[in-house]
């Protein structure tokens, strides 16, 4: 075992110790499908401990009640059109894992939840990711569990809105119609922000073309919409599209088209590796979480908000600037 080995796996060890002499605890995690149509979520566990399941049927307007530890590192996902026999074996559309119903990998082509819950000084990051590509619209809403203290939701609980379903074109959504109105966990004083440039047509269309997971017909001049969106790594596997090799530092590593475009349509997403000040979130570990695919209404601008915003709050964002980066590093050196 070469020295840097050694020392990762010894840190690990050591990672790990502490957080077994702190103790564990069950963390919720809910999943809901707002689409029109069955979506088949997928999970995958980098490290710690995961839920049972690592893959379901969940229908059209359904929820399923998970759990997870503490020390939990992974990914949920969408598949799409699947269709498994009595062996629970078959194919999926997009987002496959494999031939099972039950993920043993990651997703190909999706939108991702990803969570790292015990990050640093008993902090959750989490975050919304296009960097492997995209396939439905999703949110991420905390669950507030006993003994946590929760920054106020309209800093917590984003929405990619990258594709038409659910997606409302007015500029200047607004969904709190009344002074009770809710929406995911905000209410009317402390209100969600929301990105106020794209149109209809905007979000039909802001795939690349040559990016397109299954490329659409033309009608006449027009090309229609799409939903699956293959990300410029995916297609290519070249380092300066996949943040390695030389190319794996904030430096050598910038955002392509393909980036430039999905930050556009979902600001508050990760669109490249190392787009982590405008794109992670946190909250004290213990949080529980909600995944929603097909959120209604339209993407936020949550980064965006807090940045224009002065005060102690700006300490907060750079350091977790800090720690995302030192968590990246020990976890996928």
């Amino acid at each position: 075992m070469s020295l840097k080995n050694s020392i990762y796996h010894a840190s690990l060890s050591l990672v790990l110790a502490v957080a077994n002499a702190a103790g564990k605890t069950d963390i919720p995690l809910l999943v809901t499908n707002n689409c029109r149509d069955t979506v088949w979520p997928g999970l995958f566990t980098s490290n710690g401990s995961g839920p049972e399941s690592t893959g379901f049927e969940l229908s059209a307007g359904s929820s399923r009640n998970l759990s997870v530890l503490s020390d939990w590192n992974g990914r949920i996902w969408g598949r799409t059109n699947c269709t498994f026999n009595g062996d629970r074996v078959g194919s999926c559309g997009t987002g496959a894992c494999g031939t099972s119903l039950e993920c043993s990998a990651t997703g190909e082509t999706a939108t991702l939840a990803e969570f790292n819950l015990q990050a640093h000084a008993n902090q959750s990051f989490y975050d919304i990711s296009l960097v492997d590509g995209y396939n439905l619209p999703m949110a991420i809403q905390i669950i507030p569990t006993n003994g946590t203290s929760v920054p106020p939701s309209n800093e917590t609980n984003l929405i990619c809105a990258g594709s038409l379903q659910g997606f409302n074109p007015n500029k200047n959504f607004n969904p709190y119609n009344t002074t009770d109105s809710t929406y995911y966990g905000t209410t009317s004083s402390q209100p969600l922000s929301f990105e106020s440039k794209m149109s209809h047509a905007d979000v039909s269309h802001w795939c690349p073309w040559d990016l397109q997971f299954t490329p659409m017909e033309e009608v006449g001049n027009t090309r229609l919409p799409f939903d699956p969106c293959r990300s410029l790594c995916t297609k290519t596997g070249k380092s300066e599209h996949c943040c390695t090799g030389k190319h794996n530092s904030a430096k050598t590593c910038k955002p392509n088209y393909y980036s430039k475009r999905a930050k556009a349509v979902c600001p508050d997403a990760y669109s490249f590796a190392y787009d982590d000040a405008s794109s992670t979130f946190t909250v004290p570990t213990g949080t529980g979480f909600e995944v929603v695919f097909c959120p209604e209404g339209r993407s936020t601008v949550i980064k965006r908000t807090l940045a224009g915003t002065s005060g102690a709050g700006s300490l907060g964002r750079s350091l977790l600037t800090l720690w995302t980066g030192v968590v990246v590093a020990v976890w996928f050196s």
